[in-house]
């Protein structure tokens, strides 16, 4: 594949080529950030604008459920007008939305910010792979860079509580939006110098129809998975989403069949390869994603630890995923994709249960397991972005980095939604309260740690519950990563050291 790039798109120089990565990683940072920035700020903006419960998980899901919805549009987008349009442009949209968000008086106009935001990083997150895959002719090069891609995704998601809770300690919340400005106009400034003007290919058409449609059958599923977590489920809502799911699904998919340039190519799926990518991707950040939320808001809640504190507490994922990511990408060529991306989801499955026991036995035990479980995670996400974008035609690469950032996007949106609801779930279904307890403490942890009236009998119990919910949470990440290593594995059987990418089409 590197000669039909070398042919399409003019060699850049290696500075030019390497302050290219920087800057496009620094756009990808910024995305990933606001995915789990929340997370330490959620009990904040609870309390400061009075959000409930259902509101403050609709202002973390609203931005993954626009993107996810825009994603496949927008990386089409790219292939018709070009990557380097599509970075700035996003780029200048994420910065407004940025500034809308951090001043929002109500959590009404917070969710709307986030969904801008979501616009804005939809635009701008196909066109960082994008314009990788344009720049980096060179096969081992180009492996080395998505890995750094690669470890950027992770490492952005696990800095994420860090940034809100250091943020939180001494500034408004506001500030955990206000920060991306300056990131944004820096990135603009130097992504005009240096991204390369990739050939657009105008014959490319986008379908304002499919795109509507992704995004239906998206809501349709996030809300059935929100409702089928519930413990006071509505039977009616369950049905009629799930009937916009499938019915949405199966529009699309028809349409997609009968397009001529689809926003969804679906034969790349039979690439063993783009398809083990796209799954270790989506069960990478399922589990990270309800790691983060889980572990942040038990320590907050439970041990009283500050936004900051647990914000370290889970950057111990990111310090695990670093070295493996970046390892991954650079020996990619001696391991191949079945170890790195079957083994390391199975050690994050590991890494995952080695938490649980942590938290039953002590810091040092909890500690542990996150550092393997980034281990794991940083190895398979490293290469599973090499293994989508490198088994497509370039000119397609707008298309299958829309299918790479869906697999990221919908993994931390169905943990937040489905995991999410669960910690309250669980918590409802057992926590023992005595006789004279207030009702409110019943509902969710937060709501027991102010309700008035509480002594210390109610706060045990709602400990112990919540303590029941996180065990479930937990047990969940690591099934979900177990998984996730067996299926890919088999699916990866044939593909061993050197096997990296293959022709578009083919599969084993």
């Amino acid at each position: 594949m590197s000669s039909s790039l070398s042919v399409e798109t003019p060699r850049l120089g290696p500075r030019r080529r390497w302050t290219l990565l920087v800057t496009v990683g620094a756009g990808l940072l910024l995305i990933t950030l606001d995915n789990s920035i929340l997370y330490t700020a959620l009990p904040t903006l609870t309390r400061e604008l009075d959000a409930s419960w259902t509101e403050s998980l609709w202002i973390i899901n609203a931005y993954p459920l626009v993107m996810t919805g825009l994603l496949l549009g927008s990386g089409t987008l790219g292939d018709r007008f070009g990557h380097r349009l599509m970075f700035l442009a996003g780029l200048v949209v994420f910065g407004l939305a940025s500034l809308l968000a951090a001043t929002a008086p109500t959590p009404e106009v917070l969710i709307a910010a986030r969904g801008l935001l979501a616009v804005g990083a939809a635009a701008m997150m196909p066109a960082t792979l994008a314009l990788i895959r344009v720049a980096f002719t060179n096969e081992r090069e180009r492996n080395i860079a998505i890995s750094v891609w690669g470890s950027l995704s992770v490492i952005g998601g696990a800095l994420g509580p860090i940034v809100g809770g250091a943020l939180l300690e001494h500034f408004d919340w506001g500030a955990i939006f206000l920060i991306n400005v300056p990131v944004v106009l820096l990135a603009v400034i130097v992504g005009v110098a240096v991204a390369p003007q990739d050939d657009p290919h105008p014959a490319t058409k986008w379908d304002f129809t499919s795109s509507v449609q992704a995004l239906v059958t998206l809501i349709g599923l996030v809300a059935l998975i929100k409702e089928v977590a519930k413990l006071d489920r509505s039977w009616p809502v369950v049905i009629g989403s799930a009937l916009v799911t499938v019915v949405g699904w199966w529009v699309f998919v028809r349409r997609q069949r009968r397009l001529p340039f689809p926003l969804l190519d679906l034969s790349i799926f039979r690439n063993a390869a783009f398809a083990s990518g796209v799954l270790a991707a989506a069960f990478a950040m399922f589990a990270m994603g309800g790691l983060q939320l889980a572990t942040t808001q038990r320590f907050q809640l439970v041990a009283g630890f500050t936004p900051l504190e647990s914000g370290l507490l889970v950057a111990t994922i990111a310090a695990g995923s670093l070295p493996s990511s970046l390892l991954g990408g650079a020996f990619l060529h001696v391991v191949g994709l079945r170890v790195l991306i079957g083994g390391g989801l199975g050690v994050g499955a590991l890494g995952v249960a080695g938490t649980l026991v942590g938290v039953q036995h002590g810091m040092g035990w909890l500690l542990a397991g996150l550092l393997v479980t980034g281990l794991g995670l940083g190895a398979a996400m490293s290469v599973a972005s090499t293994a989508i974008i490198g088994n497509v035609p370039t000119r397609r690469a707008g298309m299958a980095s829309s299918v790479e950032e869906v697999s990221y996007e919908f993994g931390s949106l169905a943990a937040v939604a489905l995991l999410g609801s669960l910690l309250t779930t669980v918590y409802t279904l057992t926590i023992r309260l005595p006789d004279d307890a207030p009702a409110a403490a019943g509902r969710s942890m937060t709501d027991a740690l102010t309700a008035p009236g509480v002594g210390a009998e109610v706060l045990d119990a709602a400990f112990r519950a919540f303590g029941n919910s996180y065990s479930t949470v937990m047990i969940v990440c690591a099934g979900v990563l177990a998984v996730g290593a067996i299926v890919t594995t088999v699916l990866l059987r044939h593909y061993g050291p050197g096997s990296a990418s293959s022709a578009y089409g083919s599969g084993h």
